[in-house]
């Protein structure tokens, strides 16, 4: 059935790899009614983990969506990856979500990724205009021996800078652990062997604390509303929908964070928290989605049924059954099946076919789908980032903000008969997942992969062997290096030519001079008395270009030069542009090589996110790397380091930060400038690059 935006909840489940998003997910499935059984991830049955690559690795590859029906309520759920290789599908679904649960290991409490996950959220409430997203955490695994709720809530109060509402609490942990007491409820769940927690009252013991829990709760609600506030300041207390409509407003606007514990494997703290999501859980209606104004700037697009159909295409997935299928998110006015939609980002119109709601790979069709929701269109030319909307005039939606790729590879296909089959499993990748990059580089002549870390891109690379049934081969890719020069130098050359009839004559004198770093290449027509010929002088700038794509070191392309022609000669019968263009090409290479050539290498930006206890080990190896630290903030235990190393160090990087830091650290990386290499390190780089010429002419 279609569900008005009034009666949709969105929810993401997100945190570090390893707390039991995937076990809570399949349970919250379960304890809704919406699978008979619940299943192990060592099973391979799971609703969410139903690809091979995540049966095989048992780990969460790909975001996954299913559904709960709720009090009338239709409750969408998004299960996501832990590791930082796959945060791609994390943030798509936070595009979708109106509520992110932060998973909690209860033994170890907020890790890496978790405060990773919530510094991007901060940072986007403080843009313009604000994204404000909700968010709860949920203390996982409260069963295990090794448990402590009171160190989890207080690494909270410490890593991110609040103090949290006690939603639901253990009665007990590890081996004494007996279910959870719901405080909003007033109500105790206890633990039943292989079957849903069972409601009872509180046990004597538990009634001070929850006492003091609820005190916190009344506070959170009366700062949820003004006239909440006043009317708590004056009585002291709340009516029930009084607290529940100050708890429903304060957690729409992030008021407060509520947290939530309990043992997915168990079947614990399950009803409370699907209660607490029914009846308190911000709806769509509270959210906005960002569009871009063509005049500047963005613009808040509230979620709004009434108006006319926006949507936004925010994954796209090739199934082996069911062909491309497009998740869409209903920002504006409602989609059905055999209708006709408006592409804004191709500016064509779109035909859509049928609609799906999911239940991880399973597929169920529908005959709606209202502002709010989030479906999958089948067979459609949509593609990720596209809007889709009622006709021509929307303003498309801001496109997915993804991080950067971090680690790379050149691949070639172990058969030369497979290369195109390998080029479309690529780019079919590439469009699967907007954080692997796949392109092909001319200067360097490769085809090169970028993902976010090595196990990203392994992951694509052994689902293409499968299903392709084809050999890949892997290695580092080339770095881009560039020439430039260190003084001024001038040169002339005459290309003369005499081959019977008219012949090939033109004579350039140029001047060179080095240009500050990245002002890349400067031509000055300091010509006079018309020594060469106006219309010769775009064949003499062609040659300079064709003479700066390779330089005299290693033949990378050289930058940063200015150019000028002062001197030429020309014949009256056999001069021409071609005549001029090899003169200055040869000229340019003559120059050159007189003005102090030097090569240049990539310089990045590196922000490495790394557990306090490893920051000595990851600063000594950016030492060893050349790299220039630049400064370095410490937020609840995590260190943030920024620095400045050459790209050639950064190739494994991944590999190297993943065995500095036991798999936990991770990093972001961008292009800064190029800067000068000399001695031996140069001697390697041009040693390589007639290697490389070498092999290509024997190729």
């Amino acid at each position: 059935m279609s569900h008005t935006t009034e009666c949709i909840k969105n929810v993401t489940l997100t945190g570090h790899g390893g707390t039991g998003k995937t076990t809570l997910f399949e349970h919250l499935l379960f304890a809704g009614g919406a699978i008979p059984k619940a299943e192990t991830i060592e099973s391979g049955k799971t609703v969410s983990d139903a690809a091979p690559e995540e049966i095989e690795r048992k780990i969460s590859i790909h975001a996954a969506l299913g559904h709960i029906e709720r009090r009338g309520l239709k409750i969408n759920l998004f299960d996501t990856p832990g590791s930082s290789d796959f945060t791609g599908d994390v943030i798509l679904t936070f595009r979708c979500a109106e509520l992110v649960l932060l998973v909690l290991d209860a033994r170890t409490g907020p890790q890496i990724e978790t405060l990773k996950l919530w510094r991007t959220l901060e940072n986007r409430a403080k843009e313009s205009p604000p994204v404000i997203k909700p968010r709860a955490f949920f203390a996982a695994k409260m069963d295990d021996d090794r448990a402590d709720f009171p160190k989890v809530l207080e690494d909270i109060k410490e890593k991110f800078k609040i103090n949290p509402v006690i939603a639901s609490f253990p009665m007990g942990q590890g081996p004494t652990f007996q279910g959870v007491i719901d405080v909003i409820q007033n109500k105790a769940f206890f633990i039943q062997k292989d079957a849903p927690e069972k409601e009872g009252p509180i046990p004597p013991e538990y009634q001070s604390q929850t006492a003091a829990a609820q005190e916190r709760l009344l506070e959170a609600a009366a700062e949820g509303d003004e006239i909440l506030l006043e009317h708590y300041i004056l009585l002291g207390t709340l009516e029930p929908e009084e607290i529940k409509r100050g708890l429903r407003q304060g957690l729409a606007r992030n008021k407060f964070v509520p947290v939530f514990a309990g043992a997915g494997l168990k079947n614990s703290g399950l009803i409370p928290f699907l209660d607490f999501l029914a009846d308190l859980a911000p709806n769509p209606k509270t959210a906005q989605d960002i569009a871009q104004d063509p005049k500047g700037g963005n613009q808040g697009i509230p979620l709004d049924p009434n108006k006319p159909l926006a949507a936004l295409v925010v994954k796209t997935v090739y199934d082996q059954f069911s062909g491309k299928l497009s998740w869409i998110k209903i920002i504006q006015g409602k989609l059905s099946p055999d209708s006709e939609g408006f592409n804004i980002s191709e500016n064509k119109k779109e035909r859509i076919g049928k609609l799906y709601l999911c239940q991880g790979k399973k597929l169920e069709e529908t005959r709606e789908l209202q502002a709010g929701d989030v479906g999958l269109i089948a067979k459609s030319g949509l593609k990720t980032n596209d809007t889709l909307a009622g006709g021509p005039g929307t303003l498309p939606f801001l496109p997915l903000r993804l991080p950067e790729p971090v680690h790379a590879v050149a691949v070639t296909a172990g058969a030369k008969k497979d290369d195109d089959k390998l080029g479309e499993a690529l780019l079919k990748a590439a469009e699967e997942d907007k954080t692997f990059r796949y392109l092909f580089n001319e200067e360097t002549k490769e085809r090169v992969l970028s993902g976010m870390g090595e196990l990203h891109v392994t992951s694509i690379l052994e689902k293409i062997k499968q299903t392709q049934k084809i050999e890949i081969e892997t290695r580092i890719p080339r770095v881009p290096y560039r020439e430039t020069i260190a003084k001024k130098a001038s040169a002339e050359y005459t290309h003369k030519k005499q081959t019977g009839g008219h012949g090939q004559y033109g004579r350039v004198a140029i001047e060179i001079a080095p240009l500050p770093r990245g002002a890349q290449y400067k031509f000055i027509n300091a010509i006079f008395g018309g020594a060469i010929s106006k219309s010769y002088i775009p064949g003499v700038e062609k040659g300079l270009l064709e003479g700066m794509a390779s330089g005299t070191l290693a033949g990378y392309p050289v930058v940063d030069v200015e150019i000028k022609i002062v001197d030429g000669k020309e014949h009256p019968v056999d001069s021409s542009e071609l005549a001029f263009k090899l003169a200055a090409r040869n000229a340019f290479r003559e120059a050159m090589r007189q003005a102090g050539p030097t090569l240049l290498e990539p310089i990045m930006n590196l922000t490495v996110f790394a557990e306090s206890k490893y920051l000595g080990d990851v600063m000594s190896d950016l030492s060893s790397k050349r790299g220039k630290i630049l400064g370095q903030d410490s937020v609840g235990g995590i260190e943030e380091i920024r620095a400045q190393v050459p790209q050639a160090e950064l190739l494994r990087y991944s590999i190297d930060l993943r065995s500095l830091t036991s798999g936990t650290g991770s990093f972001n990386v961008d292009f800064d400038h190029y800067a000068p290499i000399a001695g031996k390190i140069a001697e390697e780089v041009i040693k390589a690059a007639q290697s490389f010429k070498t092999q290509e002419t024997d190729d």
